[in-house]
């Protein structure tokens, strides 16, 4: 294969970078001038080219735009994200989308969550990608079966836990944490299909050592937004792949590198959802 071959095949021309980001092809021309973003490769006819890993930092600059950055500071943030990857989940969806509601929930409520958005994904019939923090491989191993019946009809399946031994499968794949690893700290559950899009992400505050199990207290937020479920998968994918797992990084490339479809869950998730995890947390309390 010649090296325009591979240009036409790995790279993106100005105008399909317009479309994947919904910024016209004369403002990234602007911009270029202007602050020397977005950057492009030229083919030996001068055309522009651009890499794939792009199209999240123009979106980057377009969600900083408008939460009332200017330019020039929206560019070196999204630039200085890409050479530090977020390494967690909740404070980038946090970030990234005020909209969403935050409140404290304690272990007992986000079992129930869990447990709900499970149920929700099996019954459903969504072919999705899954991905779950788990802090402990030994908090995965009392979840173990249902994860295997997911699996078992996902699309893709991660789990991150601190490193340890656990069984891994071709369906389910294991990401091993450091012990300084944000995401150690996080509680994550994340569904990504065009028919369910659901997101669960929460952080254990500091200084429960001494708290029954099930009392501790964790800061969390759930959406059923195919934009924030989306992030929230990215950003999974890319702790995985940044472990060394080829399949997120294929994932950050083709199946979650686009825009999610605007559709994402039916009207009454929301209420099942709601019900399904107050029966288990009235459940746990007996």
């Amino acid at each position: 294969m010649d090296a325009s071959s591979r240009i036409a095949q790995e790279w993106l021309t100005i105008g399909e970078l317009a479309e994947a980001t919904g910024v016209a092809a004369a403002t990234l021309r602007a911009w270029e001038a202007r602050h020397d973003f977005p950057r492009a490769q030229r083919t030996p006819r001068g055309h522009r080219r651009y890499a794939r890993a792009e199209i999240e930092v123009v979106r980057d600059v377009v969600r900083l735009r408008e939460d009332g950055l200017q330019l020039e500071n929206a560019v070196a943030l999204a630039q200085e994200a890409r050479t530090q990857p977020p390494a967690a989940v909740y404070p980038e969806i946090v970030r990234r989308h005020p909209a969403e509601r935050t409140q404290q929930l304690r272990k007992l409520s986000l079992l129930g969550l869990s447990w709900a958005i499970e149920d929700e994904v099996a019954a459903s019939g969504a072919q999705g990608h899954l991905f779950g923090a788990f802090q402990q491989w030994r908090n995965f191993a009392s979840a173990r079966a249902r994860w295997d019946e997911l699996a078992r009809t996902a699309r893709s399946t991660h789990v991150f836990a601190l490193d340890g031994e656990v069984a891994t499968s071709d369906a389910l794949h294991a990401v091993h944490l450091e012990p300084d690893a944000p995401m150690v700290r996080e509680w994550t559950v994340v569904h990504d299909s065009p028919e369910l899009a659901v997101a669960l992400a929460a952080w254990e505050l500091p200084g429960q050592s001494g708290l029954p199990d099930r009392e501790r207290v964790f800061e969390s937020v759930w959406t059923l937004d195919p934009a924030a479920v989306r992030d929230a998968a990215r950003l999974c994918a890319s702790v995985a792949a940044g472990r060394g797992d080829t399949d997120a990084r294929d994932l950050l490339q083709g199946a979650l590198a686009g825009s999610p479809s605007p559709s994402g869950a039916s009207p009454g998730t929301a209420t099942r959802l709601a019900q399904r995890a107050l029966a288990y947390v009235e459940a746990g309390h007996r």
